[in-house]
């Protein structure tokens, strides 16, 4: 467990909070927000990227990571939701993950110009260049005359090292 994060246990959240489909809710009025919350409304606000956090000892959380320490009993490096959905804190959608895992299972840039994850145009060589991520070092899985065989390649590349965190969109 995070030093930083060893005054909150899966039983003093099991104290504060109800979890129900993905969403957390008070139990009892924590002190320092006794004023501003009411018992059985919904813990946290979401935050521009998508993410709800809730203060706990006067320290906020997302929400996916009080859920995952709620059934597990420890907060990983970093809890992944599996769809990308930051809303979705369904126990089933979250995963623990390391940083590394967590970039792989990224969603398609959206400055990419080929429509393919993880596939550009080279110029030079006038082909489709697939390319992916691998510990911490580009590697070129090949050049290709379609856009379809990029694609292809790519797509069994990322299921080769990224495993089951392996996103294609």
């Amino acid at each position: 467990m995070d030093v930083q994060n060893s005054t909150v246990t899966k039983e003093l959240l099991h104290e504060l909070f109800e979890y129900r489909d993905g969403v957390i809710y008070w139990k009892r009025k924590p002190s320092a927000l006794a004023n501003r919350t009411k018992v059985g409304s919904q813990a946290g606000h979401k935050n521009k990227e998508g993410y709800t956090n809730t203060m706990v000892n006067k320290k906020y959380y997302g929400n996916h990571r009080l859920i995952f320490m709620m059934h597990y009993g420890y907060f990983p490096e970093e809890v992944d939701h599996k769809d990308n959905n930051p809303s979705n804190n369904k126990i089933e959608n979250l995963r623990a993950a390391t940083h590394k895992d967590n970039m792989r299972n990224t969603k398609f840039q959206k400055d990419n110009k080929s429509g393919v994850k993880g596939v550009t145009w080279d110029k030079s060589k006038n082909k489709w260049q697939a390319g992916i991520g691998v510990n911490d070092k580009f590697k070129l899985v090949g050049r290709f005359d379609t856009i379809e065989d990029a694609e292809k390649a790519i797509k069994e590349a990322r299921k080769k090292y990224h495993g089951e965190f392996a996103n294609h969109g």
